[in-house]
C-alpha cells in the first residue's frame, strides 16, 4: 500500500507541516513512521487530515470531530477507486460517495467538498469553492495578505521553489509573528542547499517570534547538517522545553546522543519517543 510523506501532504492538501502536526497532536490522525522516524501517511490519513482541518476551522467540538472522522474512516477505501471519490462535510456529518455519483449537497451548505482522483499515478485532491466570491473576498485577495502569501507559497513549492521562497519572504514581511511562515521559509532554503540563508532565517525568526518549538527543531536539523552537533543539541533541548511532546525531537536527540556515545541519554529519549508514538504519555 502506498504511503505519503509530509511533503506530499503539503503538495496535495496544501497543509503546512505545523498544521499537520497540530492535527496529529490532537489525535485526529495517527500516521505510521518510516525507517528514519519520519511520518508516513496512508491515503485514508490524507483525507482524514483535510476533513479534520475543515471541521476544526468551523469550530466543531473536538469530540464530535473525532466521532465524524471515525465514521469517515469506515467509509473510505484503502486506495482511490478508478471512479474517484466525492467527499462532503455538512456540519459534522461527513458523506463519502463514489465519483460516478452526483453530489447532492447544495453549493454553500457544506464545510468541505472534495473530489479525489488519481491521474497518471498522482493523487489529486480538489476542493470545491463558491463559484462567485464576494467583493470582500476579492478585495482581500488582491491586497496580498499574509494568508494569501502563505497559501501561494505552499502551492508554488512543488512547481516553482524560487517563487515560493519569494512568497514566504512576503508572508513574514507582512506578519513577522507568523512562526509557520518562517519555519517553511527556512525549511525550503535548507532543502535547496542554501544553508547559510536558512540559518539566518531561523536566527531572525527566533528573534521575532520567540522560542517556537518547530522553529527550534528545524534549526537543530540544519545545525546537524552544518556539522555543529553541540548547537543542534541545544536547539533540540530548547524545542523540548517548549513542547515536551515533540516526538521527532526526542528521536533526533536519541540518534544524536547515540552518535556522541552518550548511550543513557540516547535510551531515555528513544523511550520517550516510543511512548509518544504509542499514545502513552503518562
Amino acid at each position: 500500500m502506498r504511503s505519503y510523506s509530509m511533503r506530499d501532504v503539503e503538495r496535495v492538501l496544501r497543509l503546512s507541516p505545523d498544521t499537520t502536526r497540530s492535527l496529529i497532536k490532537a489525535g485526529f490522525v495517527k500516521p505510521a513512521r518510516g525507517a528514519r522516524g519520519e511520518y508516513r501517511f496512508s491515503f485514508q490519513d490524507l483525507i482524514v487530515l483535510r476533513t479534520a482541518r475543515a471541521l476544526s476551522d468551523a469550530k466543531i467540538p473536538a469530540r464530535r470531530i473525532r466521532r465524524s472522522l471515525e465514521s469517515l474512516r469506515r467509509e473510505l477505501p484503502e486506495s482511490v477507486p478508478l471512479s474517484g471519490l466525492s467527499i462532503s462535510a455538512v456540519g459534522d456529518h461527513v458523506v463519502v460517495r463514489d465519483g460516478d455519483t452526483q453530489r447532492q449537497v447544495d453549493s454553500g451548505q457544506y464545510l468541505l467538498g472534495l473530489d479525489v482522483s488519481v491521474e497518471n499515478g498522482v493523487l489529486r485532491v480538489v476542493e470545491h469553492r463558491e463559484p462567485a466570491p464576494s467583493a470582500t473576498a476579492t478585495a482581500t485577495a488582491t491586497t496580498g495578505t499574509t494568508g494569501d502569501w502563505f497559501a501561494q507559497a505552499l502551492t508554488l513549492e512543488s512547481s516553482d521553489p524560487e517563487a515560493a521562497l519569494t512568497a514566504w519572504r512576503h508572508a513574514v514581511n507582512e506578519d513577522a509573528g507568523n512562526a509557520a511562515a518562517w519555519t517553511n521559509w527556512g525549511r525550503l532554503l535548507h532543502e535547496r542547499g542554501r544553508n547559510a540563508q536558512a540559518a539566518e532565517v531561523y536566527r531572525r525568526a527566533l528573534a521575532k517570534v520567540g522560542p517556537d518549538p518547530l522553529l527550534l527543531f528545524n534549526q537543530g536539523v540544519l545545525l546537524e547538517d552544518l556539522g555543529n552537533p553541540a548547537a543542534a543539541l541545544a536547539a533540540y533541548q530548547s524545542a523540548l522545553a517548549e513542547d515536551p511532546d515533540l516526538a521527532d525531537c526526542h528521536y533526533n536527540l536519541a540518534r544524536l546522543y547515540e552518535s556522541l556515545g552518550q548511550q543513557q541519554r540516547a535510551i531515555r529519549h528513544l523511550g520517550q519517543y516510543r511512548r509518544l508514538l504509542s499514545g502513552d504519555t503518562g
